[in-house]
């Protein structure tokens, strides 16, 4: 069976964001989505948040046909990482070998997110080949080129490696605009983990030009988007 996935989003946990994790769910949920990871950047608060409201398993398994799967975005020293199907402590500005090592040690998958773009800290061509990636995301809706999408999908390509497509999203409006499709027997973090090593169907739109003026007074103003959880 196909489950469908947008495995890079960021709620409100993320200073550069505006959506509650309840609201990120809901829109996926209406979307179609069987489920979603949230990487907020440098922090899994998120999670605490989620598990603790019920919404979220610790042993990995859907809440009422719908998958939360653990993950961060790590600001590395060298460009963003995808951490996806655990968590992590803080690494901000740690080698990206040192974060990447972390992640396969604690049985998750990293991705580098929106690679080839230097405007968003995409990890440089140079430092990716020196790590022994099983995916990287090939399609990011909020890319500032689309040139940037086009190199990262060749670069899959020529490696070998699967391929994602996310959103991106910092506002639950925009949530699964990109989306990957995986063939799982049924629907848990460790299935999705193995089917992303497998290889998915990555497949999406950019954000509108709405969407990607909300995401730019976003970063901007972006000590207007944090609310208190709860």
């Amino acid at each position: 069976m196909l489950y469908r996935f947008d495995l890079h989003l960021h709620s409100f946990y993320s200073a550069d964001a505006a959506a509650s994790p309840e609201e990120l769910i809901a829109a996926a949920r209406a979307r179609g989505l069987n489920g979603i990871a949230i990487t907020d950047h440098d922090s899994c608060e998120v999670h605490e948040d989620l598990l603790e409201k019920g919404l979220e398993r610790a042993d990995g398994l859907p809440v009422d046909g719908f998958l939360v799967v653990p993950g961060m975005e790590v600001s590395t020293a060298h460009g963003h990482l995808l951490c996806i199907g655990t968590t992590l402590p803080v690494m901000r500005d740690a080698p990206v070998h040192e974060v990447f090592e972390a992640i396969r040690q604690r049985g998750g998958v990293a991705i580098p997110a929106h690679p080839y773009d230097r405007w968003r800290a995409g990890i440089h061509e140079s430092f990716l080949d020196e790590l022994p990636l099983e995916a990287i995301e090939v399609f990011n809706a909020a890319v500032t080129s689309r040139n940037f999408n086009d190199k990262a999908r060749a670069y899959a390509k020529n490696r070998g490696l699967s391929m994602t497509a996310s959103s991106d999203a910092h506002h639950a409006s925009a949530v699964g605009i990109s989306e990957t499709a995986f063939a799982m027997e049924n629907l848990s973090v460790a299935n999705l983990l193995a089917a992303l090593r497998r290889g998915g169907t990555p497949a999406g739109n950019y954000l509108s030009r709405r969407e990607a003026l909300k995401k730019h007074f976003g970063n901007w103003f972006r000590i207007f988007n944090r609310r208190a959880p709860g």
